[in-house]
């Protein structure tokens, strides 16, 4: 069956949304943002700016990386992308039911690393900790080569680098959200406001419970069309 380019365009952009629906909750900048602005309170603009270029940029390439390569990095250790889904997906519903339940936007554990960070330690620090693990931890990681495992279809080739062009496109998106969250925190924190930052941290949490519904159901649907063929037999 030969795809138009309107098929194409439209598993692209549903890529792109659904790469942006599931990560974004998870790195959720703005709720890194009061521990970014605590650590680089000693800093000049123009190294707040470019840590705010550097960790966006970061986020990027992880993003890129789990997305791209992760699914084969675990094929090594011989597990399954229905299985990647199915524990990507318990790991994206958790992650959605604890910030559902959340009592604070920061975490007591991230609110500990905030010291802040002198001219000299600035450049050190831009992938640790304000990279990893307060702004794509180990989670997010897990969470991306879920949905890189998701966007690796089978049905043909097209349909794939339209999938993953979305993810790669999409992970350029979030990067850029990162430097603008970071580069322009002390604006966002004042005008949005303690309880702006619960609604919107409520409001994510719930997309991304959606998202990790459909991760795994669609895990749990490839597990139980591999198995009753086999079963049948």
């Amino acid at each position: 069956m030969e795809l138009s380019i309107a098929d194409l365009l439209a598993a692209y952009a549903k890529s792109v949304l659904f790469v942006v629906a599931g990560v974004l909750p998870i790195i959720n900048p703005l709720a890194t943002a009061p521990i970014f602005v605590s650590l680089t309170g000693e800093l000049s603009e123009d190294s707040r700016l470019w840590l705010a270029r550097r960790v966006g940029r970061y986020v990027m390439v992880l993003l890129m990386g789990a997305m791209l390569i992760g699914s084969y990095v675990l094929h090594i250790f011989g597990i399954s992308l229905p299985v990647v889904r199915v524990a990507g997906g318990l790991i994206v519903a958790s992650i959605a039911w604890n910030m559902l339940h959340a009592q604070s936007v920061a975490s007591q554990d991230a609110t500990s690393m905030a010291q802040s960070l002198s001219e000299e330690k600035a450049r050190i620090n831009a992938f640790y900790p304000l990279t990893f693990p307060l702004t794509f931890g180990p989670g997010t990681i897990a969470v991306s080569i879920a949905i890189g495992a998701s966007l690796h279809v089978r049905t043909s080739l097209p349909t794939t680098i339209a999938n993953m062009a979305g993810g790669l496109t999409a992970a350029v998106l979030l990067g850029l959200l990162a430097t603008l969250t970071f580069r322009y925190a002390p604006r966002l924190l004042r005008m949005l406001g303690e309880t702006g930052k619960i609604v919107f941290l409520r409001l994510m949490a719930f997309v991304l419970l959606c998202v990790g519904v459909e991760i795994l159901w669609d895990g749990v649907r490839a597990l139980l069309v591999s198995i009753l063929p086999a079963a049948a037999g």
